[in-house]
């Protein structure tokens, strides 16, 4: 299969790398995975994609001047694939542009015209139904276990008035967001969802009226300010404000310039 010259879009000032194929375009994956919020392009290429190829492999694709000889390249079809699989808010947006200004473009070039059929469609939206299936069970069972770790705390530390050196969650969120900008459901995530989440520290009284007796979980704030400052050192930057991180799937909110 031998290739035309490398045509690059633009897309929220980033690159977006595609070269024809025997009239067929063909994506470089990391453009794609890295705007649509996937830390690991290797990872999110052998998990979601069906038809990728790798430049020089096998001597089908002659190696590209504008290219490095390994770039892998993903078909429109699995473009589709990895937007219906990103957590991005601006996935359904880079879907509309690739299918309204990138498509017509390269056909205005010549040599494209065989767009994803009906069918491919239909799969690749059944296969995102059973992966979008697949995680909320998956966050069902972390929930359980979570749950079950505030229990055994609940008969353990529980005390009348939250101590000087702990904080609640929505503390937590507060501080963290004034200092590095992160967005709740990251803080939620780090604090009881990764490998480096600290312990909670202890379970206070809610002491509201209509509280019923419940408790409310609260952690050190010495163990939450150390946790987050590693959490912020192992991130990865993808533009000013969004970052990325190891264990995190997709890209979030990240101030700029924050130091760890």
């Amino acid at each position: 299969m031998l290739p035309n010259a490398v045509q690059s879009f633009q897309f929220d000032h980033l690159p977006v790398r595609v070269v024809l194929i025997e009239g067929e375009p063909w994506f470089v994956a990391k453009d794609v995975a890295s705007l649509l919020g996937y830390a690991d392009t290797k990872k999110a290429v052998s998990a979601h994609c069906k038809a990728s190829i790798r430049i020089g492999e096998g001597g089908r694709i002659t190696p590209l001047v504008d290219l490095h000889p390994q770039t892998v390249l993903i078909p429109e079809r699995d473009v589709y694939r990895l937007v219906m699989r990103s957590n991005l808010a601006s996935a359904e947006r880079f879907e509309e542009w690739v299918v309204g200004e990138v498509l017509p473009s390269i056909r205005k070039t010549g040599g494209y015209s065989k767009p994803m059929s009906q069918v491919e469609l239909l799969v690749a939206q059944a296969q995102a139904l059973l992966e979008i299936e697949r995680r909320t069970l998956a966050t069902q069972e972390a929930v359980a276990q979570i749950e079950q770790k505030v229990e055994r705390l609940e008969q353990s530390s529980v005390w009348d008035h939250c101590p000087q050196n702990c904080e609640p969650i929505t503390r937590i969120r507060k501080r963290m967001s004034e200092r590095y900008g992160l967005p709740p459901h990251i803080v939620d995530t780090v604090m009881r969802g990764l490998p480096l989440s600290p312990k909670i520290a202890g379970m206070v009284r809610n002491n509201h009226e209509d509280a019923d007796g419940q408790h409310y979980a609260v952690w050190a704030v010495a163990d939450v300010t150390r946790v987050f400052k590693r959490f912020v050192a192992e991130c990865e930057r993808v533009s000013t404000w969004f970052a990325t991180h190891p264990d995190i799937e997709g890209r979030f909110k990240l101030a700029p310039e924050v130091a760890a």
